[in-house]
């Protein structure tokens, strides 16, 4: 890239790069055209950022419903709701209801008409057991000219399934989903696919066989939801392996709305809508616009380091850090992604860490120059080195996201996606953006060799010589962390302190005389609320209305009718304007469950890789091992400080397990460059502390960073930014703690424990 460039290439290739990064950023402020669309305003925001639509339904009957069918109900509604938004949340209020909160959408009777309403689905018979028709088709013409049929039952729904008229139920149905098939005549036909259970599947058999009576005047199965006929389909085969289509829907959109109402009627439990409303953010502006301020004053430390440290390097990345942060802006907004608080601390850390790249170049080059070699020379071995180990690191963070986007929940799924989009975005501005720039620099006439650094040789540190030490003090804080935890639950407390997320708690909703803000709120009532509940409270605010809803911890009898005295007296609320109910955990078991078996599969995959770039399953079993190290030992912060365990407690803990592995693959990618130069004389213990000694500077410099962005995002953060960021910074010192002083040795100690089969002495 440096070989063939001229002056005036250099000089157009800069122009370009400043033109597209004003373009961009442009685009970031002011959108794609005049009405704004496009900006970075229009990136859809969580409930925590931006409110949503909240819906709350309640079971049909008059007998309590059980706790599994709840359960399960939650749970099925909860897959239907993440089609809208990953961060949608369903939980369950008192003993009967149901609240579905969707962020990003501010119309009530838009969802409402599109979710449907969850009640009993049946397949039904066409004939009962009299020879009778159960339903009756008549041949009309609709408003728009065309024909079609308008269907009704002759007998009663509860005559025809005591007769066993139906055959299945919205129970027996796995999923629905629209597709196009080609049939016999190679024609394209919109269909719906019906996947059953293997109860379905056997009564769906007998149904088909019996309706379908060898081809000859074959009878339809009618699929009757919510007291309408949604589809008559007639049967034109026998269905024995649980799958079955529905054809003759006009459009895409009309397969996808009978697709919906199929998935929706599957719940064991009937649903009616109690009531919608738009609820505002439960964090307010304060939110967004300090995490702003963090990001924009995080960026601007980490550039003025790069360029005190690195020179001309250093300003060369700060204009791809410029780059970087422009376009993860302008996609966030083009791949429609919903942005949340844990999700901005995590684009405004993934600031930190895309400098992680450049360290590794810089310092490559820095060593080639320290033997002698010209500028121009160490730039090119420089990036070529350092490709390996950048490439390694990332592609493993990246198979990571990949198995918690395609396993995970709902909200590992969003910080999945924002994962993989920064170590895509920062491997591009680093191996492409960063070197474009730097060979530019330098033929334009910044070639001399101190405006790089000369690195320096260091006498390697014994890090190896201390692992017992060092063994030692991370045993004993993960001892330390289980002590704390079992002295809590002995006490009758939760070994952590689970938020409302994980546990639930009380919602208590009031009806002020008149509105208020949401500042308003936690300046003014909060602090009374939270004297009495003993807890941190989660406020949000309903559209055009003077409600306010209090979610805390579980309140006992006392503790609602003290918080009730508290509003009558101070704020003149009336009695009746007040109502509490219990509300179950928004993170279900089920969604616990979930993101730990795509973090243990993850992790596999990570070591799948590892042995095969690496052809040694150890350095995959020690990066494992200090992996589980670092989570264990935040795990013990949590329970010792007492931080609140919210749902950005697996934001940070999925965040420490990139960046601890990511910092590890580095280190291991310099033992092995530096097995295979090892001379006659050299151990396997000189190798592995001078590959650490090497890369020590690389460790620091990016922990250094990636530290400045979330102690930033700490101190001028709310509440929960802060419960975000304070483990977080525990985890960055813990990780570079362990892939310096624990990695390494742990490999080793795995090799003597498990030599090579065809070792050679080395």
């Amino acid at each position: 890239m440096i070989k063939n460039m001229t002056k005036s290439k250099a000089i157009i290739i800069l122009i370009v790069l400043v033109l597209a990064l004003a373009g961009i950023t442009y685009v970031d402020i002011a959108g794609v055209d005049a009405s704004g669309r496009g900006n970075a305003a229009d990136i859809k925001l969580g409930l925590d950022l931006a409110g949503g639509v909240s819906i709350t339904y309640k079971v049909v009957g008059e007998e309590q419903p059980s706790q599994t069918d709840m359960a399960d109900t939650i749970s099925k509604l909860q897959q239907r709701v993440w089609n809208y938004s990953t961060e949608a949340v369903v939980y369950q209020e008192g003993t009967d209801r149901i609240n579905i909160e969707i962020p990003g959408v501010s119309d009530a009777n838009a969802i409402l008409q599109e979710l449907g309403r969850p009640g009993a689905l049946y397949f039904i018979k066409q004939t009962g057991s009299d020879g009778m028709d159960n339903y009756t088709s008549q041949l009309v013409m609709g408003e728009d000219g065309s024909y079609g049929y308008e269907h009704s039952l002759n007998r009663s729904l509860e005559e025809i399934i005591a007769d066993g008229g139906v055959v299945l139920e919205g129970t027996d149905v796995a999923d629905a989903s629209a597709a196009t098939r080609t049939d016999t005549m190679q024609n394209q036909q919109i269909v719906v696919l019906l996947t059953l259970t293997p109860e379905g599947t056997t009564k769906f058999e007998e149904a088909t066989r019996e309706a379908y009576n060898g081809g000859i005047g074959s009878k339809s199965i009618a699929i009757y939801y919510d007291g309408n006929f949604v589809s008559v389909p007639t049967v034109s085969a026998v269905i024995t392996d649980g799958s079955a289509q529905i054809s003759g829907s006009k459009t895409f959109e009309e397969a996808e709305k009978l697709a919906s109402t199929i998935r929706i009627g599957g719940l064991k439990l009937e649903l009616e809508e109690l009531h919608s409303k738009v609820v505002g953010a439960q964090l307010g502006v304060d939110a967004i616009e300090t995490s702003l301020q963090a990001g924009a004053i995080g960026v601007v430390i980490v550039i003025v380091f790069m360029i005190a440290v690195y020179f001309i390097a250093g300003l060369a990345s700060a204009l791809g850090l410029a780059m970087y942060v422009a376009m993860i802006v302008m996609l966030l907004n083009g791949f429609d992604m919903t942005l949340t608080l844990s999700g901005i601390a995590g684009i405004i850390l993934s600031i930190g860490m895309a400098v992680d790249a450049n360290v590794i170049i810089f310092a490559r080059i820095r060593e080639e120059l320290a033997t002698g070699k010209t500028v121009k020379s160490s730039m090119q071995i420089g990036f070529e080195k350092a490709l390996s180990a950048i490439i390694d690191g990332n592609i493993t963070t990246l198979i990571a996201a990949a198995v918690l986007w395609l396993l995970g929940p709902g909200t590992v799924k969003g910080f999945a996606q924002t994962l993989a989009l920064g170590i895509v975005l920062s491997m591009f501005t680093a191996l492409v953006l960063t070197r474009l720039i730097m060979s530019s620099l330098y033929t334009l006439g910044l070639k001399d060799p101190k405006w790089y650094g000369i690195g320096k040789e260091h006498k390697a540190l014994n890090i190896l010589g201390h692992r017992k030490p060092f063994f030692f003090v991370s045993a004993a804080l993960i001892v330390a962390g289980f002590v704390v935890m079992g002295v809590y639950v002995g006490s009758g407390s939760d070994a952590l302190n689970l938020s409302l997320e994980f546990k639930g708690g009380t919602a208590t909703t009031v009806t002020f005389a008149e509105s208020k803000t949401l500042e308003q709120v936690n300046s003014d009532i909060v602090p009374y609320v939270e004297a009495i509940t003993g807890s941190g409270v989660q406020i949000q605010t309903v559209q055009d209305s003077s409600e306010i809803i209090f979610k805390s911890d579980s309140l006992d009898r006392e503790q609602r009718e003290e918080l009730n005295q508290m509003f009558m007296e101070r704020f003149g609320v009336s009695e009746k304007e007040i109502i509490s109910e219990t509300i179950s955990s928004t993170i279900s078991d089920e969604m616990t469950r979930d993101t730990i078996i795509a973090v243990v599969v993850a992790i596999v995959c990570m070591l799948i890789y590892i042995r095969i770039r690496f052809s040694d399953i150890r350095f995959g079993a020690a990066g494992v091992l200090a992996l589980l190290h670092d989570v264990l030992v935040v795990l013990a912060f949590y329970a010792a400080a007492r931080v609140s365990v919210s749902n950005t407690f697996i934001a940070c803990m999925l965040t420490i397990v990139g960046y601890s592995i990511n910092a590890t693959i580095v280190i291991f990618d310099r033992v092995r460059e530096n097995m295979a130069e090892m001379g006659k004389k050299e151990t396997l213990e000189d190798v592995l502390n001078k590959s650490i000694t090497q890369t020590l500077s690389r460790s620091i410099f990016t922990s250094l960073t990636t530290f400045i962005m979330v102690a930033v995002l700490y101190i001028l953060g709310v509440t929960s930014i802060r419960d975000f960021a304070l483990p977080l910074m525990v985890g960055i010192l813990c990780g570079t703690y362990s892939s310096i002083c624990l990695a390494g040795p742990l490999w080793y100690v795995l090799r003597k424990k498990f030599p090579p089969k065809a070792q050679t002495g080395k």
